[in-house]
């Protein structure tokens, strides 16, 4: 049966349906007239159709508001169907929607952040597909997850056409996989890293803007992600494909050139002015489109990243200078222009403007200026004869640089693509990968050329590899269920494939023939097309066209215009370009042009491009074969890139594009409709319910009903009931005629009984006429009998009231002669109480004066002692006064002396220069006069010697003139006395200046040490004065505490008003005692340093659990008595502290328990709130009290106080406390995460819905279990608390943190998991919140705190679950009464996800969530956040407030070391 006849036995009047429309595609209506095979059609759009029943498809009614996540669910899965879907999902935001497992992503052209963020990458990891709502991360995991439990290497597809947000897509899939497996280290050069940061780079290089896209990519991108066995990332590598070269040289208006042309011109202005660059406009290669900026895109902002990208990936500065001199100058190679030459058909650069930009070009490549020229302008010709050099026109040599500029680009595009791979490195012991592949989608346009061809080329080959596995997934799901099934014939495109790829005799192969012969044209290309492939049904000409051809591919006719063809298959390497940028100064210009062996003898060679990307493609495909792949089909909604806006005819043919409607066509080829057996008996129960009432199997219930209903075309799976396609219409149509049927009956019994009602409203009417007649005669008789009765009772009244007021006298007056008697008898009493008081107090008084007297005597023969003592220790203080002026005196002495002493030493200095100066310029004449002498000595020998030789020899007879050698033999005694004088001379002065530099070091050290005694002097005069100051505030004391002391004088009688005066003038002495007390002050006040055994003592008894005294522990009141008694809090260097600190850390190493961590929590936290109280810092420190004082005052102190004393603390001490607050938190952290993972364990289990037949019931008991865990591990915790008596405020914040996990946990999957949001989950939930609410209530505040309002999260959404008519509530309600504290996006997820397995009611309104639609600005933010880190914060202050009330005076220290003499202390 087709399925037109099935449509047709459904069809009746009220049925709806959709009916196509040329501009919305499908529009929905409802059946007004059947007439045959033709209906009529009430659209909502308001017009009225007439179609054949063929034409038109069923509507489900029954689809909520929101969609459903996955389309392979809908009852009616066809064109329409899956079109309203998506559109409805679109316009709230859920941009997302499965077809089986394939992923669909709309793009939504604004940002949605809180979808992609780490929070939502948790709520993701380990769930399985479908349990979550539809999202990239979903199959990123799906692929995860397989790959680590079987094994299989795993590939995602993501594909659709520019501006679909393919690259987006991409980068989500890498960034959840980067996160699953990354490891955790700081180097920001980690392989995940690498890997995401690959994209910016590749982004900038290799995408552009285009008509349809801002940021589209003009490449395919294959990314294979390598992990190691423990599943972390290992090594990566990125494949790319069929770049787009002629966007180089060639942008069509509206348009952009790559992105790193337009950044580098926005780059700093040292760069702008390095590479010579200007504004972008001033390019050829990029004035060519009017857009030159885009809207909300920073390209200096974007520049910078890419440059943080490079470093990241491997890229060196010295590689990133030398990219951007490339790209630079081919910027300013697009700016040469040509003009004819002087010979025939040569040419030369047109004017000034090209001769510089030839020269910047030059200077960029790091080439020769000439060749650069040459290589543009000429192209030498290689015969076996000779080697001829040819010109080129100016159009041929414009082409030659253009040719040139893509193929620099091309080389530059491959190496970083190469650099980036050798940077990430690849495993070769990594057995599995995840691929991730980027590539085009298919494309149609008006003007399709090669590119076109080839990307086209791309998706058939993908869409053979999807249909058939999508067919293969579609035989495992019948295979899975055991139902019978014939094999599936999937729609191959085969016959496309052949004729394209086919060798030869196919497109491919006509091509390349074609470029192989100079004289080759596109139309004598067109012509050998027509005449090979004309018999081919995939094949056709356009009737209006001389070179066009058209291709029926998978997803419609494709013609493409051949004008271009052969040139941008010819992939010419340039003989003479590839020698001049091989030959460049540029190590790394060289380095992308190595010179072949055979390229020097070779002309330009020739490659296909479309032969090396079938080569490449055919990788692919074979690359994926081997892996498990997943797809993501991304769908553009509109073209003109705008939120909120769905084209349905736009989508429509980029689902056929995408394949989604091949999908569902292999669908309908076998069972597209497949329900789970209660999903199928909660929607047709009623077409058979009296057989169903005694079944209480699903799959035998659901077989009655197929059966009772007369169905053939149907299997019965395991969990599911599969039908052909066009039953459901079937069902429907008959369930509609059951509740038609059944309406009218409800319809007969209403009108019945309203005729029922109006008869006893009636009869009623008639009846209580008659009651009020009787009730009026029953009325008077009433009236009449009342007054009677009150005649009576007034009789008895006044009867009884004067028997009562006789009664009433008498008794007045025996109560007056009583109250007479009473009075006589108390004044009697008083008398004699007074007398016997008189008689005691005469005999006390006596007593009392005889005591006063005696204790007057003994206090005034004390104080007379003690006025003794005080005048002594003020003649002592007289002493030390006359001692501080005498040493003042002397400081000032020496003072005096050190200034003197200073200028004297001014005086010598300068004396000293002065003298050694002048010995300086006398030396220097002295040498002077020796040099000249001995020079005029030296010329005179030299002259005798010449005279000698001059003198002829007549004879040997020697001749000796005697004068003249006495002459010589006296001046040269003189010179040696004159230069002896001098040596004297020099030595004594050298002997002074070494007797003055002696006698200035002396004087020097002299000074210095006048300064020190100066110095020492003023420290003791400064410890004096403090001395002084603490004797005086002793006496001041003394001398009030003895004036306020009643003393009588030597008679017996107290002071008068006169000696009280001399006492207050007189002055009064330190007695001996004080006055060693008050000088030794800082001798006791020091640190005592505790011996070693002793401190090894202390922490080998602390370390073992020592208990607890009067609810206290007893190891922090021990320790901090020890470190009181040793005064370490006052110690400038101990290292007692940090051996306490390494005691309480190793005791706290078994994180697992529990005990242990209650038992060190109480202790750290309570020797903390100790120190706090004794601990101050900074300020005025603590003035001690003198010894009579704190004789006097002790009595008053309270023990509290003696425990607990201020102390002046040092460093060492402020920073224990400190190390004791971070261990507490410490400790509070591990405590936490022990419950978060004892409560995790429960809660994955608690907010699942239970999987429950409906009719059963709401809870089973079984289910409850997991509330009840939850309850005992917070009892166990909160029992372990109380026993180590940790502080109830520390206990507070431990179970606020866990009831706020609860929270979140539960309240995020409510809006995200749609199994959830449900009232039977509701129910649920609520069960376990009511024992979370009676827990909180049994333990009291004091421990509980405020836990219970961290649920109100989730306590508002429970509610919202489980009001019925919800139909009827208004969005001021629910976000008013019902739900305050949620978000209006967690309002709109409640509302649109929300179902009911029991009693079928529904969600709110349409209009309420199209309000919620208005005014939600960003719905993805729908999640809470989850603060349950392990540090749970504090204030110290909470804790002293707490703690406030505890008295550590009867506390008992460690009954251990009261056995040990050195703690004695201790007692």
């Amino acid at each position: 049966m087709n399925a037109s006849v099935k449509m047709d036995c459904s069809t009746v009047v009220g049925s709806f349906v959709w009916v196509e429309d040329p501009e919305e595609a499908w529009i929905d209506g409802e059946v007004i007239e059947v007439k045959g095979e033709e209906i009529k059609v009430q659209c909502t759009s308001g017009k009225t159709v007439d179609v054949k029943v063929s034409n038109t498809h069923p509507k489900d009614m029954e689809v909520p508001p929101s969609g459903v996540t996955d389309m392979t669910t809908l009852a009616y899965l066809h064109e329409p169907g899956v079109l309203q879907n998506m559109k409805s999902r679109y316009y709230i935001d859920e941009i997302y929607t499965y077809t089986g497992n394939i992923l669909i992503a709309v793009n939504p052209f604004k940002q949605l952040e809180h979808l992609y963020n780490d929070q939502m990458i948790a709520q993701y990891k380990g769930m399985a597909l479908g349990d979550m709502q539809p999202h990239p991360f979903a199959i990123a995991d799906a692929a995860y997850r397989q790959m680590i439990n079987e094994g299989i290497s795993q590939s995602v597809l993501v594909s659709g056409e520019s501006g679909a947000g393919k690259t987006e897509s991409t980068k989500l899939l890498m960034k959840y996989l980067a996160k699953m497996g990354g490891r955790a280290v700081s180097d920001k050069r980690t392989v995940e890293n690498q890997v995401l940061e690959s994209n910016p780079v590749l982004e900038a290089f290799g995408n552009a803007k285009t008509v349809r896209n801002n940021n589209s990519s003009r490449f395919g991108k294959f990314v294979e992600i390598q992990f190691d066995q423990g599943g972390k990332i290992s090594g990566a590598a990125v494949r790319t494909y069929l770049l787009e070269k002629s966007r180089v040289c060639q942008v069509s208006d509206g348009e952009r050139n790559y992105h790193c042309f337009y950044m580098l011109c926005a780059a700093p202005s040292e760069v702008i002015r390095k590479l010579k660059l200007d504004d972008p406009r001033k390019f050829h290669y990029l004035n060519q489109s009017r857009c030159i900026e885009l809207e909300g895109m920073d390209d200096l902002k974007e520049y910078r990243k890419t440059l943080e990208a490079m470093d990241i990936v491997g890229i060196s500065l010295e590689e990133q200078e030398a990219i951007f001199r490339v790209v630079a100058a081919i910027l300013h190679l697009g700016n040469i222009e040509f003009a004819k030459g002087e010979e025939a058909d040569s040419s030369v650069p047109k004017d000034d403007n090209s001769k510089h930009s030839l020269k910047i070009a030059a200077e960029l490549f790091m080439c020769d200026e000439k060749a650069l020229e040459d290589s543009l302008c000429k192209r030498v010709m290689v015969t076996p004869e000779e080697t001829i050099s040819r010109c080129l026109d100016p159009k041929s040599a414009a082409l030659s640089r253009d040719a040139f500029a893509k193929f620099v680009y091309s080389r530059l595009f491959d190496w970083i693509v190469n650099k980036i791979n050798n940077s990430i490195g690849q495993d070769p012991d990594s057995k599995n990968m995840i691929g991730v592949l980027d590539i085009y989608g298919f494309e149609s346009f008006k003007t399709n050329s090669f590119e076109q061809f080839c990307i086209n080329l791309t998706n058939e080959k993908l869409q053979q590899h999807f249909n058939k596995h999508v067919s293969e997934m579609e035989q495992d799901e019948y295979r899975k269920e055991e139902i019978d099934w014939n094999h599936i014939n999937f729609p191959d495109n085969k016959e496309i494939l052949k004729l394209i790829e086919k060798k030869p005799g196919g497109i491919i192969a006509l091509l390349d023939e074609a470029c192989m012969f100079p004289r080759s044209t596109h139309e004598t290309f067109s012509q050998k097309l027509y005449e090979t492939l004309k018999k081919n049904k995939c094949f056709s000409k356009p009737k209006l066209a001389r070179t066009d051809f058209t291709i029926c591919h998978y997803a419609g006719d494709v013609t493409y215009q051949t004008e271009q063809f052969l040139e941008k298959n010819k992939d010419y390497v340039v003989a003479e370009h590839q020698a001049l940028l091989g030959a460049s100064s540029c190590t790394f210009i060289a380095g992308l042009f190595p010179l072949q062996i055979d390229d020097a003898n070779k002309k330009s060679k020739f490659s296909s491009v479309a032969s090396q990307f079938k080569q490449q493609l055919a990788s692919l495909v074979e690359s994926l074969s081997t892996t498990e792949p997943h797809y993501i089909r991304c769908v553009k909604p509109n073209n003109l890139l705008k939120p909120s806006t769905f084209e349905n005819q736009n989508v429509l043919q980029q689902l056929r594009c995408g394949g989604v409607m091949e999908t569902i066509r292999i669908s309908r080829a076998g069972y597209p409709t497949r329900k789970h057996f209660d999903e199928f008996l909660d929607r047709f129960s009623i077409l058979a319910p009296v057989k169903l009432d005694k079944s209480s199997n699903e799959k035998a219930a659901c077989k009655k009903l197929l059966e009772t209903v007369g169905l053939k075309e149907y299997q019965i799976g395991k969990t599911k009931v599969f039908l052909r396609a066009g039953l459901m219409a079937i069902l429907d149509a008959r369930r509609t005629e059951v509740l038609g049927k059944s309406a009218r009956i409800i319809q007969k019994k209403f009108r019945s009984y309203r005729l029922l009602n109006a008869a006893i409203n009636m009869q009623a009417v008639c009846r209580g006429e008659l009651a009020r007649h009787r009730f009026e005669d029953l009325r008077r008789k009433e009236a009449a009998a009342l007054k009677i009765q009150r005649a009576l009772r007034i009789y008895l009244d006044r009867k009884a009231y004067t028997e009562a007021v006789i009664t009433v006298q008498s008794g007045l007056r025996g109560m007056a002669s009583r109250d007479v008697l009473q009075r006589k008898t108390k004044a009697i009493i008083v008398i004699q109480r007074y007398r016997r008081r008189f008689l005691a107090e005469s005999h006390y008084k006596k007593l009392k004066k005889a005591a006063i007297a005696t204790q007057s005597a003994w206090r005034a023969r004390l104080a007379r002692k003690e006025l003794r003592e005080l005048k002594m220790a003020a003649k002592e203080t007289g002493a030390l006064q006359a001692a501080k002026s005498k040493l003042e005196k002397q400081v000032d002495e020496l003072t005096w002396k050190l200034q003197l002493e200073k200028s004297m030493r001014v005086d010598v200095e300068k004396s000293k220069t002065q003298e050694n100066a002048k010995l300086q310029l006398a030396l220097e004449e002295i040498q002077l006069q020796f040099k000249e002498t001995k020079a005029s000595l030296l010329k005179e020998v030299e002259a005798a010697k010449n005279t000698v030789k001059i003198v002829p020899a007549v004879k040997e007879v020697p001749i000796v003139n005697t004068e003249l050698m006495e002459k010589l033999k006296n001046e040269n005694e003189k010179l040696k006395s004159l230069v002896s004088s001098l040596e004297q001379k020099i030595d004594e002065t050298e002997k002074r200046f070494e007797e003055t530099s002696k006698i200035s070091e002396e004087r020097l050290k002299q000074a210095l040490d006048a300064e020190n005694k100066i110095v020492n002097l003023k420290t003791a005069m400064h410890k004096l004065e403090e001395t002084l100051e603490d004797v005086k505030f002793e006496n001041q004391l003394l001398k009030q505490s003895i004036l306020t002391t009643p003393v009588k004088t030597a008679s017996g009688r107290f002071p008068t008003t006169s000696e009280e005066k001399q006492l207050n003038g007189a002055e009064f002495t330190t007695p001996p005692r004080i006055q060693e007390s008050g000088s030794d002050a800082k001798s006791r006040g020091s640190h005592i340093d505790p011996r070693h055994e002793d401190v090894d003592a202390l922490i080998n008894c602390v370390t073992e659990n020592v208990g607890f005294s009067q609810g206290k522990p007893v190891a922090a009141f021990t320790i901090y008595k020890c470190l009181l008694h040793w005064k370490s809090f006052e110690a400038e260097r101990t290292n007692l502290f940090d051996r306490l600190v390494q005691m309480i850390g190793s005791a706290i190493k078994d994180e697992d328990d529990n005990a242990n961590l209650a038992y060190w929590l109480s202790n750290t936290s309570t020797l903390m709130f100790m120190l706090q109280q004794s601990l101050k810092s900074g300020g005025t420190p603590f003035r001690k009290s003198p010894s009579l004082v704190r004789w006097m005052t002790k009595g008053f102190r309270s023990p509290a106080a003696e425990a607990i004393r201020p102390v002046d603390a040092k460093d060492p001490a402020l920073h224990f406390k400190q190390q004791l607050a971070a261990y507490v938190e410490k400790i509070i952290g591990i405590i936490w995460d022990n419950l978060k993972k004892e409560l995790n364990t429960f809660l994955t289990l608690c907010i699942q819905a239970p999987k429950t037949f409906k009719g059963t019931g709401l809870i089973s008991t079984s289910t409850a279990k997991y509330w009840q865990g939850i309850i005992e591990g917070l009892d166990a915790l909160l029992s372990t608390l109380k026993e180590n008596f940790v502080p109830p405020v520390l206990i507070q914040k431990i179970f606020s943190q866990a009831f706020s996990l609860i929270n979140v946990q539960i309240c995020n999957s409510l809006v995200t998991r749609p199994d959830n949001c449900s009232f039977i989950n509701g129910e649920y939930v609520k069960s376990g919140l009511e024992k979370l609410e009676k827990w909180c209530s049994e333990t009291k505040e004091e421990y509980a705190g405020s836990s219970w309002d961290e649920l109100k999260h989730t306590r508002q959404a429970v509610g919202f679950l489980l009001i019925h008519k919800k139909y009827k509530i208004s969005y001021d309600e629910i976000a008013n009464d019902l739900c305050p504290s949620l978000r209006i996006q967690q309002h709109f997820k409640l509302c649109t996800l929300y179902k009911d397995e029991i009693y079928n009611t529904k969600s709110v309104s349409q209009d309420v969530i199209s309000s919620m639609t208005g005014v939600m600005t960003d719905s993805s933010d729908f999640l809470l956040n989850d603060d349950s880190s392990n540090n749970i914060s504090f204030l110290i202050d909470d804790l002293s407030s707490s703690m406030q009330d505890k008295d550590f005076a009867q506390v008992k220290p460690a009954e251990e070391l009261l056995e040990n003499p050195a703690f004695v202390f201790l007692l």
